[in-house]
């Protein structure tokens, strides 16, 4: 490797391409603009090629870009847990970093965590909710250890290992009494405004496509987000809105009575959900336990929806 590649360097283009914008990163950084531009600008002269391309809208990665985020996001994810290594003597992390998906957050997480802090006293638990775009390039980056969700779209697992836990559908919600609740068919949702998943997040694929095979077109009056408190909030003050969502974030609700789901088949979108990790890392103990709750909540989970569904 070139030893011009200083640590700045990579967590400078890193943070950028998470970031999206030199502004935003200098930010979390405590940089100047200016400082982190000439940073990214030493890196780009010292590979050989221009990482990115920035305008007004912010930056974005190029093609040799790309292909460099990955393995800089390795680089620095393994210094990092090299340094905690050593600092704990080798010893289980005293500080464990799980970054979760909203369907996960708010169905399997709870139950997993619980435990976990029972059984491990002495390791502090961190949990970030956040887009699965966000959260792997935070687990590429280092700054998570884990993330709990659906598997993403190819380009946003490089770099990573994916264990499932079990598969979940994307389901269509409204409120009880709405008149939405009677609808069967997708293209007759276009009568109500839509709450979508937003480009970034992983069921976004998943839904367009099944849509496209259905022959229904994008709903025009429709708010794209992936906030769960929003969502919530919308559909239960307004009964004239509809919520596409991972069936993991309502269900609750829709158990409660609080929401009610509409009859119509979305099997297409059913995906995994699972336990992300940074390829060839060895865990820690405190990653090991933390994972072997989710893998038992997970089983609780499955065995709880089987014997309600009469299966």
């Amino acid at each position: 490797m070139d030893r011009r590649i200083k640590f700045r360097h990579l967590e400078a283009f890193s943070t950028i391409a998470r970031a999206g914008s030199l502004k935003q990163a200098a930010d979390e950084l405590r940089l100047s603009q200016p400082a982190i531009s000439k940073t990214l600008k030493e890196l780009e002269d010292i590979v050989g090629a221009a990482l990115m391309e920035r305008d007004r809208s912010g930056a974005r990665l190029t093609q040799q870009g790309e292909i460099f985020l990955q393995f800089a996001e390795q680089s620095t994810a393994a210094l990092r847990h090299g340094l905690r290594s050593v600092r704990s003597g080798g010893a289980a992390a005293a500080h464990l970093k799980v970054g979760v998906l909203p369907s996960v957050a708010s169905s399997l997480l709870p139950e997993a965590a619980s435990a976990f802090a029972s059984g491990n006293p002495d390791t502090l638990l961190e949990v970030h909710e956040g887009p699965h775009h966000d959260l792997t390039s935070r687990l590429r980056a280092g700054r998570l250890d884990l993330v709990v969700g659906r598997l993403g779209r190819p380009q946003t697992m490089q770099g990573l290992v994916f264990r499932q836990l079990y598969a979940e559908e994307v389901v269509a919600v409204a409120a009880p009494g709405s008149p939405a609740a009677t609808v069967r068919h997708f293209e007759e949702l276009d009568a109500f405004r839509v709450l979508y998943p937003p480009q970034d997040s992983a069921i976004r694929p998943l839904v367009a496509r099944m849509l496209i095979a259905r022959g229904v077109p994008l709903f025009r009056n429709r708010i794209e987000t992936a906030s769960a408190a929003f969502g919530r909030a919308l559909v239960l003050s307004d009964s004239n809105t509809v919520w596409i969502i991972s069936r993991g974030v309502v269900a609750g609700d829709i158990s409660d009575g609080r929401l009610v789901q509409l009859d119509i088949d979305t099997g297409p979108t059913l995906g995994a959900v699972g336990i992300m990790s940074v390829a060839e890392e060895v865990p820690t103990p405190a990653m090991r336990a933390f994972s072997g709750e989710l893998s038992r909540a997970a089983r609780a989970r499955i065995g709880t929806r089987t014997a309600g569904d009469g299966h």
